[in-house]
C-alpha cells in the first residue's frame, strides 16, 4: 500500500484536535470549501456526509434522464437513480471510454445529464474536453465523478471548466483520504437552491472538514505520485488495457476474471 493512501499524520492530528475540543471557531467547513472552489474553478461547493450523499443531491437537481455509461462507473450511479425514481439511459462505451458520437444514436429527451468517472474504471482517463463540448451543445449536464481525478495538474479533470458539476468522495481510499465525507462543486448557484434540502441532509461536520482541509494541501501531488507509478506499471504490462492511458490502477484481461 502506498504511504499516501491514508491520511498523513499531520490530518490524524488536527482532527483529534477538532474532536477533542482542543481547536475551537475554527470554520473549516467554510475553508474548506473556498479551496475546493479554487481547486476545481466553481463558483459554489458544499463539503457532504459522503461520494454518495454528492452523487444524490447532484442527480437530485436534474429533471430529465440520467445517462450511465454501460462500464467504468460507480454502481452507486444506477442505484441512487433508481431510489430518486429518474429514467436510466445506457451509454455504450469502448470499455468504460465515452465516445459522444455513441451518444449521438441515443434518444436523449431534454434536461438529461450524463454522469461518468473522470477516469473509466479507475484506469483510463475520459476525454473532458470532447465530452464537455458535445453536452453542452446538446443541452446535456455533465456530472464527473472526480474521486479519483482531483487534483489534475493538467487541470483537465474535476475542473468546471468543463463539467457542469464535480461530485467526490473524500473517503478511504480515495485521492483525498479522511475515512468519510465528500464534496459537490458547480457553478450553477441554482443548483444548490434546488438541492437545499438534501444537502441539509448530507451535511458533514467539522472534524471531517478539517481532515480534508488538511488533506487538500498534498491533493496534486498525491494524484500525480499515483499516475506516475501506474504510468511505470502499465510499460511493463502490455496486458493492461488502456494502458496508453492516465489511470490511476490497473485493469488486466483474464479469461476467468472472477
Amino acid at each position: 500500500m502506498f504511504e499516501f493512501k491514508t491520511p498523513k499524520k499531520e490530518t490524524e492530528k488536527i482532527m483529534c484536535d477538532v474532536a477533542s475540543g482542543k481547536l475551537k471557531d475554527t470554520d473549516f467547513e467554510k475553508k474548506c470549501e473556498e479551496e475546493i472552489k479554487k481547486l476545481t474553478n466553481a463558483e459554489s461547493a458544499k463539503i457532504t456526509s459522503s461520494g454518495n450523499n454528492s452523487i444524490f443531491v447532484a442527480l437530485s437537481s436534474i429533471e430529465g434522464s440520467i445517462i450511465i455509461p454501460d462500464q467504468g462507473g460507480w454502481h452507486g450511479f444506477k442505484q441512487i437513480a433508481k431510489f430518486l425514481g429518474k429514467n436510466i439511459l445506457s451509454l455504450e462505451t469502448d470499455l468504460g471510454l465515452i465516445s459522444p458520437k455513441d451518444m449521438d444514436e441515443m434518444n436523449i429527451p431534454d434536461n438529461s445529464a450524463l454522469i461518468f468517472t473522470s477516469f473509466a474504471g479507475y484506469c483510463a482517463e475520459q476525454d473532458v474536453k470532447s465530452i464537455s463540448k458535445y453536452c453542452k451543445n446538446n443541452g446535456i449536464t455533465t456530472i464527473e465523478d472526480a474521486s479519483a481525478g482531483i487534483g489534475d495538474e493538467k487541470e483537465l479533470l474535476g475542473n468546471c471548466r468543463y463539467s457542469d458539476i464535480i461530485i467526490a468522495s473524500t473517503g478511504q481510499p480515495k485521492i483525498i483520504n479522511v475515512g468519510s465525507g465528500g464534496f459537490i462543486a458547480s457553478n450553477d448557484d441554482d443548483l444548490f437552491k434546488k438541492t437545499s434540502l438534501p444537502l441539509k441532509l448530507s451535511k458533514s461536520n467539522e472534524i471531517i472538514s478539517s481532515g480534508i482541509h488538511e488533506e487538500l494541501k498534498s491533493v496534486k501531488s498525491n494524484l500525480q505520485l499515483t499516475l506516475n507509478a501506474t504510468k511505470y506499471l502499465k510499460k511493463h504490462i502490455s496486458s493492461a488495457i488502456h494502458n496508453k492511458k492516465r489511470g490511476v490502477n490497473l485493469i488486466i484481461k483474464d479469461d476467468n476474471p472472477k
